[in-house]
């Protein structure tokens, strides 16, 4: 499952609003498996499921449908890919969720081809180790970057005085006078800032800046360490490993027909149909003399 958590790490966050309750949210979701994250500000809860766990709560929530995991991953995939975009699209799913015990439970009801499909996704509190790999660590780098950045944008406003320093001595003037600005002094630009901006730059609130302002931040650095991991592994490991493919602002998609089976209503087993040749394709088990409709059709 090494994959699954580089391919979780490089997804950005989503603020999420279930219920009354506010949260970031990341999820990752391949053949595998999925990994879900989610954040209150508080605590991290964290679900990684392969799929003979997946084949398990589908039987066990769905007893009327019958299918591989690979398709009820197709299925949840699509789920969360609304829910996690930025601003979030409007979904055919209902999501709530509570905490049960020492767990928070992320709830799903949806409706496929007229019958209900139902999921929970069970995270427990990640460890302290995940929370470093998916938050400390990203946003130690990140403001090691914003520093790199202020320094590189300081030099260049130094230069720029200097710039302008030159065409006044040459002779030029401004042809507006509002256009004037002081030469730069960083000092005096940091205390400033400390004193009127930081209070208001630095209010978290609900998380819904982070997420708005500084993803693309957020995703670009956690490539990085991911990059750095498998340098270490010998000069064909990043263009073998399929960790960074897929990392968009999006989770993963997964793909298309034949390798996600559909799921279909369980139905009473009959004789099946001859075929008429030996490259036809399998049909779907009929009740009633009718043909039943595959989930995703």
């Amino acid at each position: 499952m090494e994959e699954l958590d580089q391919r979780l790490l490089v997804q950005p966050w989503a603020w999420l609003q279930i219920d009354e309750t506010s949260l970031l949210a990341k999820a990752c979701v391949t053949q595998q498996g999925y990994a879900l994250l989610l954040w209150d500000l508080q605590q991290v809860w964290h679900e990684q499921v392969d799929t003979s766990v997946v084949s398990q709560r589908a039987k066990e929530l769905n007893k009327r449908l019958t299918a591989p995991a690979t398709a009820f991953l197709c299925r949840l995939d699509d789920l969360l890919r609304p829910l996690l975009k930025n601003p979030p699209d409007p979904s055919e799913a209902t999501f709530s969720c509570n905490r049960v015990a020492e767990a928070l439970v992320l709830r799903v009801k949806s409706e496929l081809s007229g019958l209900p499909f139902y999921w929970n996704f069970h995270c427990t509190l990640a460890s302290p180790a995940l929370v470093s790999r998916h938050l400390i660590r990203p946003l130690m780098g990140m403001g090691l970057a914003l520093q790199c950045q202020v320094r590189e944008l300081t030099t260049l406003l130094h230069l720029k005085d200097l710039e302008l320093r030159d065409y006044q001595e040459s002779g030029a003037t401004l042809s507006r006078d509002r256009l004037k600005t002081e030469p730069f002094e960083e000092n005096s630009f940091l205390e400033q800032f400390m004193a009127e901006k930081l209070p208001g730059s630095c209010n978290t609130g609900d998380g819904r800046p982070f997420v708005t302002n500084l993803q693309s931040l957020y995703v670009a650095v956690t490539r990085q360490e991911v990059q750095e991991e498998l340098k270490t592994r010998g000069p064909g490991a990043i263009s073998s490993s399929p960790s960074l493919q897929g990392t968009d602002s999006q989770p993963l998609r997964l793909p298309t027909e034949p390798d996600c089976p559909q799921p279909s209503p369980l139905a009473p087993k009959e004789e099946p149909e001859k075929t008429a040749g030996p490259t036809q394709r399998p049909q779907l088990s009929k009740a009633k003399r009718k043909k039943l409709r595959g989930l995703f059709n």
